[in-house]
């Protein structure tokens, strides 16, 4: 089973929320939180590691554009849909320019609102403002970076982090020692498995308390998988 996303769901609309965190839940790779006003969804992002908002335009507390704005502000990098009730040109590009990536209008078809989260996802964790948590560390993948609980830097090499990011897209999956090597060296590279565990030792020695017992990067039959 892969690493389930957060999805924060902001809507005042009780039935619609709780409707669309259903529906969400209902796939194993996401896991929703909801909020049903501004103030609350701007506090949730604060709070938690969310991976992806879907927010309200019309909320009760606030517009739903500047709450996204008050996010960005807050250091908020993730992927944000409106959900919209007009579906006009203007109020998209005000949404737009307030830091949103998408807009899905209402009455919500959820295969499409399915298929736009999953498409800003796929676009967010190959962008360099990607953050993901791993163990005690918080991986960064575009500053090859884990900082720690206490906010100390591990500096990481484009292949380690390349490991790593794979790894953790796999989820609980045990990769394969031969597809790690496709992924991160590429098919012709004429590099054997040798130079991975090699790589795999050394990255062990960063992030690993005890690296001879290693239990964040584990070895498992024919491959390595991460633990969350």
């Amino acid at each position: 089973m892969a690493t389930k996303r957060k999805i924060l769901l902001v809507e005042d609309d009780a039935d619609l929320r709780q409707e669309l965190a259903e529906q969400l839940d209902l796939h194993d790779e996401f896991e929703a939180t909801q909020a049903a006003t501004a103030a609350e969804g701007i506090e949730a992002v604060k709070a938690d590691h969310l991976d992806l908002v879907l927010m309200d335009v019309g909320l009760p507390d606030m517009d739903g554009r500047e709450a996204v704005k008050i996010m960005r502000r807050n250091g908020f990098r993730g992927p944000v849909i409106m959900l919209t009730g007009q579906d006009s040109d203007a109020d998209t590009i005000l949404g737009l320019e307030a830091g949103a990536n998408d807009y899905v209008a209402k009455p919500v078809r959820f295969a499409v609102l399915l298929a736009r989260v999953r498409a800003q996802l796929r676009s967010h964790e190959a962008s360099e403002d990607a953050i993901f948590s791993i163990g005690p560390y918080t991986f960064r993948p575009g500053a090859k970076m884990l900082v720690t609980e206490k906010n100390a830097k591990i500096r990481l090499t484009e292949k380690e982090t390349a490991i790593l990011r794979y790894l953790y897209r796999a989820g609980s999956s045990v990769v394969g020692r031969e597809t790690l090597l496709q992924e991160v060296w590429g098919y012709n590279s004429g590099v054997t498995t040798h130079t991975l565990e090699t790589h795999v030792y050394r990255l062990r020695q960063k992030i690993e308390a005890d690296p001879s017992n290693a239990r964040l990067l584990v070895t498992e039959a024919g491959g390595y998988k991460l633990v969350p």
